[in-house]
């Protein structure tokens, strides 16, 4: 199977700025140490960590929103590592980022229907207002909706909204950074079934980071387990709570009460 994505050795600094002096630049806090895996086209990868284990940063790294400090970070072939933003245009088109919380990330002052065709527009897509209807239909929302605001939507279509702004562009890669979180248990399980549907259906490759080992489970062909800024864990999803390798892991998996996985989708 091809790799979408291949990172080499990564190492991730950022400013500490709890440590700032007075004067002069704040001391650079390592986030990401040295991290080395793939992700083959097609693959649900599920990121797991606690608090600053540097699930999320990584995913900010591998969709360029921050610029690691060493390594390398290759996209169907391309080095991305370091490349300019002037250069990361083309890049930009093919990954995108499903947000936490899709209240923050949607503009309450516009309707659905602009929100998801504006990304569109400034790409020059010969039809976003056609695109953004499809994209609706694809997340299992009426036309109408695009008339909408979102403050008028529950928590679950919002991000069913958020959702279908990052399909519409036609990405190869969706970022998913903790979007169940906020959800109660019935829209949780619908919003998880739509992204396994639309990975299947669009041809999509998905990292989903999450705190929720019980999501993960579900969802996910294959667990990267992070602690402290390194991968403790990497293998398919039943090996690793079949039999996790690190102990770590294992503390994660004592912490929650899994579902059986093979129950249906709610």
């Amino acid at each position: 199977m091809t790799d979408l994505y291949r990172v080499e050795n990564l190492h991730l600094s950022l400013p500490d700025m709890t440590q700032k002096p007075p004067f002069g630049a704040a001391p650079r806090l390592e986030i990401l140490k040295g991290l080395t895996f793939a992700i083959p086209k097609g693959e649900i990868l599920g990121l797991v960590g606690g608090s600053g284990s540097g699930k999320s940063t990584l995913g900010r790294a591998m969709i360029r929103l921050l610029e690691p400090s060493t390594g390398q970070i290759l996209f169907d072939g391309q080095d991305i590592t370091h490349l300019p933003e002037s250069a990361l245009r083309g890049f930009r088109a093919r990954v995108q980022m499903i947000f936490q919380d899709p209240m923050s990330s949607l503009n309450p002052r516009h309707r659905v229907g602009r929100i998801i065709a504006a990304p569109l527009t400034l790409q020059n897509h010969p039809a976003p207002r056609a695109a953004a209807l499809e994209a609706l239909d694809h997340v299992g929302l009426p036309q109408s909706f695009a008339a909408r605001y979102p403050h008028e939507l529950s928590g679950g279509q919002r991000q069913r909204v958020g959702i279908a702004r990052a399909i519409a562009q036609k990405p190869e890669f969706i970022l998913a950074d903790e979007i169940a979180s906020g959800l109660d248990v019935s829209s949780q399980a619908q919003i998880l079934g739509l992204l396994e549907g639309l990975v299947d259906r669009l041809g999509l490759t998905l990292a989903f980071i999450s705190h929720d080992l019980s999501v993960i489970r579900r969802l996910c062909t294959r667990v990267m387990v992070m602690n402290r800024g390194e991968i403790v864990e990497n293998a398919p999803t039943a090996e690793v709570f079949a039999a996790p390798k690190a102990a770590y892991t294992s503390t994660l998996l004592k912490a929650i009460a899994l579902p059986d996985p093979a129950q249906p989708w709610d």
